[in-house]
């Protein structure tokens, strides 16, 4: 308790003394670069040197200043159009009027350290007089700067607390764009997330999908790098590599340096500050790393500093995003004149700049700048400064109320706070025409011209513009380049490719490899049956039922209707065979219906013989239904009518079977079968049999008839169009029916073929119902197995076959006796008074 109460009474009168003590600077105060006093006071910070001099910290003599060297001409252009615009709105009579801008300017030499130092140089005065406390208040109102990012953040996590806002010019870092943690940050530069977009959006349209990517291992960098990372994901880019590194550290540029040899990809993003780039650079030319195609940043992309022999080997054709240039009016006459002779302190030599105790050995560097202005057309961040010391005096403007003619009220006391709700309403246009405000980030609207690295024919090196991103168009608008104007690596006019795997043609798809991006597969040939029709497809489709791939499985085309058709081979050679057969016949009963008073046609019955031969002329034509196009009505026609001709066949001949046998009984001793046998009953008896099969026929048809199908069992690339049996136990019918008046006709012919008679028609009958019953017995598994058409041929096969065998078995002995043997076409040998051997 004693403790703490000891330990408050000792912070409490610290705190009395400290409120009572006048304010004073610890150690030797900073001085800017470039001042001048004002009724109002801005403050700058840009990297006018680049190369810093640490002093000695061997703690045996008080540490000196930090000191630095190397002239960065591009931000000492900037300090310049800082003051010059000052100077502009000091002379103006409706801006601010009777109120003058004062600025204090100081060199940042593009590192930490210095940035802190040159900070907390800004926020102090170099001098107090009596009577000035510690009130915390800051003698600044808006600060201009910094040029890089990380200088930014550093500068405005001091500032905040405070309330100074911060206007950059070039500070593009995302990070930035957080209110919650940079409050009171502006910028006149667009965000990154804009160039980071417009990043992916070129790779993509220029069809490169494999790329190496390299940025600064600093907030511009990192932030700039993730959200390019992300964006390239969503739009399918791959990148092999993602590095990193920083100025200050040589061994991690190795290990960039590496990973660029080893490298598959041939465009390699750069999303890095100026001074990592320039060391880049030079490691690339020193180990003739070349031939990759460079797409670059605003940081570095129009910096001419970086254009060398050895370094166009490197950058040249590179392309990237550089700030929108305008040309500021009267700047570069200002800086040739009216600069070196009244805002340069070496030029003056009372006044206040006396009070710093300047040196002008410092100014060296600067002063070997007097006369050169060569670079001020390519000066794309002046008119961003220039924009950003508008800004400020425009919200000083509201906040002083002025008016063009009263003036403003000088007498107000203007906080930083004010300024910074001030800078968000600022909404003006500046003297080249555009616009200055800013969004609910404290940015602007991002507009980039798109930079080519080209070479003349003079050998100079020239940043040629070939489009434009302007964010503020219509999406469909906003992105727009000639590719045809481009100049491409190592000097080429044809675009570089840069991909981890060709792209897959139509017809096949993509197959990732293991472990390796996206972007990284093999093309597949699509499956048996799927199709794909576009580039770089993912999967394949099925086609529909009816259609099949073409050849190069990038389109489905209808299938091949295929069914035995008149005109083919097959389809020829099996017509032949039918119309020989029907000719055959032709000839036959011709022969028979000449001969019919001969013997031998009286004595096997005529009648039935001519009823045989008209029905096996049906069975030829019926094969014909079996050829071409399967109809509705030819399906129907051809399986009946096959059904019904044949059993009227075989009914013929099973009743030429029955005469034999009852011609035999007929002549036994008192045997009177021949009468219940006669002529009559024989024509009754086909006709029941064949009606028989014509009421099946008709039952099959009514129940469910046979009808056209398109076949896709046996080839999935083409469709069998034939005729579907409708009902099988309907077919099984038709062809067991047959089949069992053949076996019936067999077995009763076997059984006379061993009469006695010098002619028993009974043995042929036998052998051509052995033909008959075998054809159609090897028939049933050849049908069944059969595929497509070749199922309707062994049909038509086994019809023929089955017809010419009873044509040939049945006629043909009778033929051969009628036109070679007639001597043997008696009575008496009919009788058998004579012994002949037929067989």
């Amino acid at each position: 308790m004693f403790i703490f109460l000891y330990t408050f009474l000792l912070f409490h009168q610290l705190h009395t003394k400290a409120g009572n003590t006048l304010c004073r600077i610890m150690g030797d105060p900073q001085y800017p670069l470039f001042s001048k006093d004002g009724d109002l006071t801005i403050g700058g910070l840009f990297p006018v040197h680049s190369i810093e001099k640490l002093p000695s910290f061997d703690f045996t003599q008080k540490p000196q200043l930090i000191s630095c060297s190397s002239v960065y001409l591009r931000d000492f252009r900037l300090a310049q159009i800082m003051i010059f615009a000052i100077e502009e709105i000091n002379r103006s009579e409706s801006l601010l009027p009777n109120v003058s801008i004062g600025y204090r300017i100081y060199d940042s030499c593009g590192s930490r350290l210095s940035t802190m130092s040159a900070t907390m140089g800004l926020m102090n005065s170099q001098e107090f007089g009596a009577g000035y406390r510690c009130n915390g208040q800051s003698t600044l109102h808006a600060i201009i700067g910094e040029s890089e990012s990380t200088a930014t953040v550093i500068l405005s996590r001091t500032t905040g607390p405070f309330k100074i806002p911060v206007i950059s010019h070039s500070a593009s870092c995302e990070c930035l764009s957080n209110r919650k943690d940079y409050p009171s940050v502006f910028r006149t530069m667009a965000s990154d997330y804009h160039q980071s977009r417009a990043l992916a959006s070129i790779v993509k349209d220029l069809g490169w999908s494999w790329v190496g990517a390299v940025n600064s291992d600093n907030e511009y960098g990192n932030y700039g790098m993730t959200i390019f990372l992300k964006i390239a994901q969503e739009m399918g880019i791959c990148v092999e590599y993602s590095v990193k590194f920083y100025r200050t550290e040589p061994e991690k540029l190795k290990k960039v340096i590496d990973t660029i040899k080893k490298s598959t990809a041939k465009v390699m993003i750069a999303f890095i500050s100026l001074p990592e780039m320039g060391l880049l650079t030079d490691q690339l030319s020193i180990q003739n790393i070349t031939g990759f195609q460079m797409i670059g940043v605003k940081s570095w992309i129009t910096v001419k500093s970086l254009i060398t022999p050895n370094s166009y080997r490197v950058l040249g054709g590179s392309l990237g995003f550089a700030v929108k240039k305008i040309n500021v009016e009267g700047f570069a006459d200002y800086i040739l004149k009216e600069f070196w002779n009244t805002a340069f302190p070496c030029s003056q030599t009372e006044g206040n700049f006396s009070q710093y105790a300047l040196s002008c050995s410092r100014y060296e560097e600067l002063l070997l700048l007097k006369n050169y202005n060569e670079d001020v057309p390519e000066q794309r961040y002046a008119s961003y400064v220039y924009k950003a010391v508008y800004a400020v005096a425009h919200s000083l403007h509201i906040l002083l109320k002025c008016k063009e003619k009263e003036g403003c009220e000088k007498g107000l006391t203007i906080q930083p706070q004010q300024i910074v709700e001030a800078l968000k309403q600022v909404n003006f246009t500046i003297k080249m025409g555009d616009r200055v405000w800013f969004d609910s980030t404290g940015g602007a609207e991002a507009q980039y011209d798109i930079i080519n690295w080209q070479q003349d024919s003079d050998g100079s090196i020239q940043f040629k513009s070939v489009g434009y991103y302007d964010a503020s168009l219509p999406p469909h608008q906003r992105f727009v380049f000639n590719t045809e104007n481009i100049i491409w690596a190592g000097g080429q006019l044809e675009k570089p490719r840069s991909l981890c795997s060709e792209s897959c043609p139509p017809g096949t798809r993509k197959a990732a490899q293991k472990g390796r991006p996206v972007c990284c597969y093999d093309c597949i040939p699509c499956a048996e049956g799927e199709i794909s029709n576009e580039t770089d497809s993912n999967n394949c489709k099925q086609c529909p039922r009816e259609y099949w791939p073409n050849a190069e499985k990038n389109t489905c085309v209808l299938k091949a209707i295929e069914y035995l058709l008149f005109t083919e081979v097959m389809g020829i050679v099996l017509v032949f065979f039918s119309l020989f057969g029907v000719g055959l016949t032709a000839l036959v009963a011709i022969l028979f219906y000449r001969k019919k008073n001969t013997p031998i046609i009286k004595a096997n019955n005529s009648e039935l013989s001519f009823l045989l031969l008209f029905s096996l002329t049906l069975c030829f034509l019926c094969s014909l239904t079996f050829i071409g196009r399967p109809t509705e009505w030819s399906c129907m026609l051809r399986h009946t009518a096959f059904g019904i001709t044949f059993v009227l066949c075989i009914s013929c001949v099973l009743g030429k079977t029955i005469v034999v046998l009852m011609a035999f009984k007929a002549t036994l001793p008192g045997s009177n079968v021949m009468k219940w046998f006669g002529p009559k009953q024989q024509r009754l008896s086909v006709l029941v049999f064949t009606l028989v099969q014509v009421l099946i026929c008709v039952l099959w048809l009514t129940i469910s008839p046979p009808f056209p199908y398109k076949n896709m069992k046996y080839y999935k690339e083409k469709v069998i169009l034939e005729c579907s049996l409708g009902s099988t136990i309907g077919f099984w019918a038709v062809l067991g029916y047959i089949g069992l008046l053949a076996v019936f006709c067999f077995i009763l012919a076997f059984l006379a073929h061993t009469l006695p008679d010098n002619f028993n028609e009974a043995k042929f009958i036998t052998f051509s119902m052995l033909i008959f019953c075998a054809v159609w017995i090897t028939f049933i598994p050849a049908y069944v197995s059969s595929p497509g058409k070749f199922t309707v041929a062994v049909e038509i096969f086994a019809i023929l076959a089955s017809s010419f065998g009873l044509l040939f078995c049945i006629f043909a002995p009778k033929c051969y006796i009628i036109l070679f043997k007639p001597e043997e076409n008696t009575k008496q040998n009919m009788m058998g008074k004579t012994t002949y051997n037929y067989c």
